[in-house]
């Protein structure tokens, strides 16, 4: 299986920064019917990825970080300045409630982290519990003074096991004598226009602002003057009535042929499925995410998992991962596309027995 993010002599917590800093982002997500996205994101393009290598990135090298991009992710350390204009943007005005507190609360806790170390939620047992005022918010006013002061930048993640995280002074975590220079808004929207033709190759305005919407006119302003520039070039899909669709000159140079054998079994948190209206357009799938939906009205199941089989997406398969037997459990199978089970069987078979291995090894 090819492995482009893995260079001999380095350690795998070098991948795992290679990775991330192409993605972009990888999405963090307190769902385990199976593997946690987060790590099933980088085993889909580390084969030999380990759990520790995303601790040891995070936590010893640090050279990612947690923030929000359109949901909580791990994403390069090197990019802090982009997000460090957010978490000025969110100190002068929170945009959700659920990620503010008073700034008594805010104070304190920040200053029990500088006196006392590193902490998680569970270190702190004199709270007294408050009725929620938002929906995603917490009764416990330490939550809400840890989640602001880490949206407003004063702390950091500095690890996580499983979903318990501990917050650390974020000057502290990196070494900082001083903080790296904050982007400008122009520097902003270069920044995403950038990581998503990095990681998308094809882009389109709602691929670049995803959940994003608005930053969408700087950004189409931003593609305007890159074509004019001959930096860009429009691209006319199929079926499109006007160019939607830009990419970089370089990127248009015949790509080496996509081995069909090739099969991946994708989260459905992954950067190439998230997107669910790019990837109906461009590989003619649309997933469905079902575990919110009624039993009754699912299509493929409660937690369905695609498969990339070389260029395309041609099942659907429903697993839960049996932890007291280590193995996987198949609880729907849904062929899809031009995918059959005299074609694509048995090296799905095949990847199937290397997922439900990295499941349940250490």
């Amino acid at each position: 299986m090819p492995a482009p993010f893995t260079v001999r002599g380095e350690s795998g917590a070098d991948a795992v920064r290679r990775a991330v800093e192409h993605l972009g982002y990888v999405q963090i997500d307190t769902i385990q019917v199976i593997e946690r996205c987060h790590h099933h994101i980088l085993w889909s393009r580390i084969p030999e990825y380990c759990r520790a290598d995303l601790h040891h990135a995070q936590s010893v090298a640090k050279t990612v970080f947690e923030y929000w991009t359109h949901a909580l992710a791990y994403v390069p350390s090197r990019d802090m300045p982009f997000f460090l204009a957010e978490m000025k943007r969110h100190r002068l005005s929170p945009r959700d409630g659920y990620r503010s507190a008073p700034a008594d609360d805010v104070r304190r806790i920040v200053r029990r982290v500088r006196d006392d170390g590193a902490l998680s939620l569970r270190d702190i047992d004199d709270d007294v519990e408050q009725e929620k005022d938002h929906p995603w918010g917490s009764r416990k006013p330490s939550r809400r003074a840890l989640q602001a002061a880490f949206f407003d930048g004063a702390l950091t993640i500095s690890e996580r096991t499983g979903m318990v995280k501990r917050y650390e002074l974020t000057a502290r975590h990196f070494g900082w004598a001083h903080a790296p220079k904050t982007a400008t808004p122009a520097q902003c929207t270069a920044y995403v226009l950038d990581r998503a033709l990095r990681a998308q190759g094809l882009v389109s305005v709602d691929s670049v602002c995803h959940l994003d919407a608005p930053r969408k006119p700087a950004v189409r302003a931003l593609i305007d003057t890159r074509v004019r520039r001959g930096e860009l070039l429009p691209v006319l899909l199929e079926n499109d009535r006007a160019a939607t669709h830009w990419v970089r000159p370089e990127d248009l140079e015949p790509l080496p042929p996509i081995d069909p054998g090739t099969t991946h079994i994708l989260s459905p948190f992954d950067p190439l499925i998230i997107q669910r209206k790019r990837l109906d357009r461009l590989f003619g799938y649309l997933h469905r995410f079902e575990a919110y939906v009624p039993k009754a009205r699912r299509v493929f199941g409660y937690f369905t998992l695609p498969v990339l089989a070389g260029d395309q997406v041609v099942a659907a398969i429903d697993i839960k991962a049996d932890r007291p037997r280590q193995r996987l459990q198949i609880q729907q199978w849904t062929w899809v596309g031009e995918g059959c089970a005299a074609r694509h069987q048995p090296q799905i078979d095949e990847a199937l027995h290397r997922f439900e291995a990295f499941q349940f090894r250490g």
